[in-house]
C-alpha cells in the first residue's frame, strides 16, 4: 500500500491510499481518482514527505478533526446542522426502521419521531402505503469513517 498527497485544481488537499504506484495511474487514467470535496478529477500528486509520529504532546490531541470531516461549503454546512437537527429530536431505530414506521402507522404504537435505515424497496413500499417517510441525504454514523 502506498498513500499519497493529492490536490486538485481548486487547492483542496487530500490524502488516499492506492494498492501500487502503479495502481494510482491506472485508476487516475480512468477518471476514478477525484477530489472528495469538488468532485474534479484532475487530481495531481504533491510534494510528499516521509511520515514521521510527532512527539506526544505535538500534533492534534484525540478530539482533532480532519478538514474533510468539516462542511466546507454553505450547502454542506446546511446538511449537517439538518443532520444535528435530526438526531437531536429524533430516535435511531436504525434496521427496525420500517417495522417502527409501519407500526406507527397503522397506529399499534405511539407516534413519535424516528429515523433509521431501510432498504430502496422498502422505503418504496412504505410511501406506496401512504406511510410519511423521506430519505435523508447522509449516512448512518456507523457507515461513515
Amino acid at each position: 500500500m502506498i498513500r499519497y498527497s493529492l490536490t486538485c485544481p481548486k487547492d483542496h488537499a487530500f490524502d488516499s491510499w492506492f494498492q501500487s504506484a502503479s495502481a494510482y495511474d491506472t485508476l487516475r487514467a480512468a477518471g476514478h481518482v477525484v477530489c472528495p470535496i469538488c468532485g474534479d478529477a484532475a487530481v495531481t500528486k504533491t510534494l510528499m514527505a516521509p511520515n514521521v509520529r510527532p512527539a506526544r504532546k505535538a500534533g492534534a490531541g484525540p478530539n482533532a478533526t480532519s478538514a474533510l470531516s468539516q462542511p466546507q461549503n454553505p450547502t454542506e454546512q446546511a446538511f449537517a446542522e439538518m443532520r444535528k437537527q435530526i438526531e437531536d429530536n429524533s430516535e435511531y431505530v436504525g434496521l427496525n426502521f420500517v417495522t417502527e414506521a409501519r407500526r406507527m402507522h397503522d397506529g399499534h404504537i405511539d407516534e413519535r419521531s424516528i429515523y433509521g435505515e431501510a432498504k430502496a424497496d422498502e422505503a418504496r413500499a412504505l410511501m406506496e402505503d401512504g406511510v410519511p417517510v423521506a430519505p435523508l441525504p447522509f449516512l448512518p454514523t456507523r457507515k461513515t469513517n
